[in-house]
């Protein structure tokens, strides 16, 4: 397998893992994003994504295969700051994605806790009308 599919499958796997709670629109984004990145379209450098530089083999490889330069052996100090920036935008957004998801739980489990309140407070209220009716019955027999 050549070193392109196996960087190809290891950003996907990645993206997987990362796409698992993001909602519909995040997971295309995110995807034409890769398709970008992958194929070296220009507008792939603005994305989230880090970007691969595809180049052509400067050994004697099979004709066909291309290696691919990972953004860790970029030299200057120009590609290093923006590989800084494109790895905190990447950051920024997994943790925005993170608080909406814990957000959203937060929203449900309150929810829950409300309707379980709810149903408690009724299930109290006919226990309590329970036991006055004991009371009243147990005070008439015993007069």
């Amino acid at each position: 397998m050549s070193v392109f599919l196996l960087v190809i499958l290891h950003m996907l796997a990645s993206l997987e893992h990362f796409m698992l709670g993001c909602d519909r629109a995040t997971r295309e984004s995110c995807m034409q994003k890769l398709i970008m990145a992958v194929t070296g379209d220009e507008t792939a450098a603005t994305g989230d994504m880090p970007t691969y530089q595809i180049r052509t083999p400067t050994t004697a490889l099979p004709q066909g295969v291309v290696m691919a330069a990972s953004p860790g052996t970029l030299h200057s100090p120009q590609q290093l700051a923006e590989e800084a920036t494109r790895k905190r935008e990447l950051r920024l957004m997994k943790n925005r994605e993170a608080a909406k998801e814990c957000r959203r739980r937060k929203k449900e489990y309150i929810k829950c806790l409300e309707s379980r309140v709810a149903v408690l407070e009724v299930q109290n209220k006919k226990l309590i009308e329970e036991l006055e009716t004991l009371k009243d019955i147990c005070s008439s027999k015993t007069d």
